[in-house]
């Protein structure tokens, strides 16, 4: 018993120690995006750096929760999951905003900020990838570490379709399109949350 509760502990810890990597990369990224994408009027910036802000919060809810009982990691998947919800609507509400009254990106800096992001996340997912088959915590993670990959390479794709044609509709789409990962993967997670809840309890002994 002594020696699979030491077992434990050290799997807490790498999950810590990844966490705390994952969550350091998330917040610097949002800030650099946040200010870049502002700059280049790029909603698909603006969008992937709220999605960066929204997994920094779960990598933090994460952290929170290694360690801790079952019940306590649910808690904290369905508070990220929730958390992704509400940013999602935020960027579809800044997409409707700049489709309404105008914006022009600047596809240059769209798809430079983006491949800065996009090995930015990559990095995260390789290393949360390690966690998989810890709990629905480590799970949520996972999910929206791979949706950032793919959101990422979204406005890589969006900021040459820009250039390409000279105009600010690809970037539109992009910043819908990753809303609606955002949306997607919060849902998903209240999901798997609530399977888990339902779930036979199973012996930790």
């Amino acid at each position: 018993m002594a020696g699979c509760g030491c077992e434990m502990e050290a799997r807490n810890e790498q999950e810590r120690r990844t966490l705390r990597i994952v969550l350091g990369i998330n917040a610097v990224m949002f800030m650099f995006e946040i200010v870049l994408g502002w700059l280049a009027q790029s909603t698909g910036l603006i969008a992937d750096s709220l999605d960066m802000l929204a997994d920094a919060l779960v990598y933090a809810i994460s952290l929170y929760a290694v360690g801790r009982a079952d019940a306590l990691k649910d808690r904290a998947a369905r508070l990220s999951g929730m958390l992704q919800i509400g940013l999602a609507v935020l960027v579809l509400v800044d997409v409707l905003r700049r489709f309404l009254y105008g914006s022009e990106p600047v596809s240059l800096l769209m798809m430079g900020v983006g491949t800065v992001a996009l090995v930015a996340n990559s990095i995260c997912l390789a290393l949360i990838a390690r966690h998989r088959d810890g709990g629905v915590h480590m799970r949520a993670s996972l999910i929206f570490s791979a949706n950032d990959v793919i959101a990422n390479l979204g406005v890589i794709v969006s900021g040459g379709l820009v250039w390409l044609l000279g105009s600010r509709y690809p970037d539109l789409f992009i910043g819908f399109v990753i809303a609606g990962l955002v949306l997607y993967g919060g849902i998903r997670i209240l999901r798997e949350v609530a399977a888990h809840r339902m779930a036979p309890a199973r012996c930790s002994k």
